[in-house]
């Protein structure tokens, strides 16, 4: 297990005023937040390729430099955030420290586990007062059917991916597909994804193969994959279901046919990237920069997101109170800038973060869903993910 104290003081007077967050704040104190970030490191499977690797402190940056980022307004407010993190290597040890740290006190948590051990957290905390943040688990069906009463999703959905994805195929009517899919679970999970957005958008699809392969692709991929992507009919692009990224980068430039790949490779649909620039993205990236040395991925923003979500709840009811501050991100006053050109809130029904999703190749960002032109009645960030009729959580979260 390794725990790493993150004390981000803002000025050093502020050490004068600890009260315990529990209290509310008088005029001459300060307002300290705690947040707990648990991660439990998870063996990975053997790969026939080792093209990506993510840095090991993917996340635990990005929440840090939110508590930086977040305490650079608290020393005005006199407001304080200081975050825990601590890695795990059995899961039972993790639920062991998590279910300490409630019944110390501590409110705000922040997971980095499977969706089991999220359900598992999620189940202990019903009914008390606090709140989970998962930040790196895709699953729908913890937006669609296994609803989570504690928990908050800053990390995008499969679904929110894929409708992403679907709505710049059908804009650049590229409606024929050639669905490629591994075949572990995960993998299917992505295949099965796709197919809703798909049948969502009106997107055909022509052919449907799985990759069975078990050979060193870095030697064999110009001679296998032609041949493993040739079709009867035309196809106007490639989606590649490949969660680890195993094979997925063998396809594009090697296809049958001359086509773009889209999915876990080519065209891949994120919630950041470093080539994102806009709306003050530039300055966070450089921040993130300075404090990491190396470039801002999707789980190191999802972390950020989790932090700034409580800081700006604090920052905006001046309180230490838990219920209010969970209470207020909840509701629809909530809004959270991020770097996305307009202000996120979280879905009542599944309690996923709305945003748009950037389309990027490796090197640039192509485009921004949703798209132009697709509607909504309430906002048309609805149109990625699952929408309120279309979750079976409508009903039991929003009521809770």
């Amino acid at each position: 297990m390794r725990k790493t104290n993150i004390r981000l003081k803002c000025c050093c007077f502020l050490s004068l005023f600890y009260l315990s967050p529990l209290l509310a704040a008088s005029d001459n104190s300060v307002i300290e937040i705690n947040i707990n970030y648990l991660k439990l490191n998870q063996a990975k499977s053997p790969a026939l390729s080792n093209v990506i690797d993510m840095a090991r402190d993917s996340g635990e940056r990005g929440a840090e430099l939110a508590v930086n980022d977040s305490n650079t307004t608290g020393k005005f407010l006199k407001q304080n955030f200081e975050l825990n993190y601590v890695e795990f290597d059995s899961a039972k040890v993790l639920l062991a420290h998590f279910s300490a740290e409630v019944n110390a006190g501590q409110s705000y948590f922040i997971l980095d586990v499977p969706a089991e051990l999220l359900s598992k957290a999620d189940e202990w905390a019903e009914d008390k007062q606090l709140l989970i943040f998962n930040v790196n688990e895709t699953s729908d069906l913890l937006r669609e059917k296994q609803c989570l009463s504690s928990t908050l999703h800053t990390v995008p959905s499969d679904a929110m991916r894929s409708d992403a994805i679907a709505q710049w195929l059908l804009s650049r009517r590229f409606n024929k597909v050639l669905l490629v899919s591994g075949k572990n679970k995960q993998d299917m999970a992505l295949n099965n994804s796709f197919k809703r957005a798909a049948k969502r958008f009106g997107i055909k699809i022509l052919d449907e193969k799985q990759w069975r392969f078990d050979t060193d692709l870095r030697r064999s991929a110009q001679q296998e994959v032609p041949l493993f992507t040739q079709t009867r009919d035309d196809y106007d692009v490639v989606y590649v279901a490949d969660r680890t990224k195993d094979f997925a980068e063998y396809l594009p430039f090697n296809t049958y046919l001359p086509r773009p790949v889209v999915g876990s490779a080519g065209l891949e649909a994120l919630s950041w990237h470093f080539t994102i620039e806009q709306w003050g993205a530039a300055q966070l990236q450089n921040r993130f920069n300075a404090l990491a040395e190396r470039n801002m991925n999707e789980l190191d923003f999802s972390a950020y997101l989790a932090v700034r979500s409580i800081a700006e709840a604090v920052h905006q009811q001046k309180t230490a109170s838990p219920i209010k501050i969970i209470n207020y991100i909840k509701s629809d006053d909530f809004q959270l800038a991020a770097y996305k050109g307009r202000k996120l809130s979280y879905r009542h029904w599944s309690g996923q973060l709305r945003m748009p999703i950037a389309l990027v190749q490796p090197h640039g960002v192509v485009s921004l869903s949703p798209q132009a032109g697709v509607l909504h009645p309430v906002t048309e960030l609805d149109t990625l993910g699952f929408d309120r009729q279309e979750s079976q959580c409508a009903g039991q979260k929003e009521s809770i």
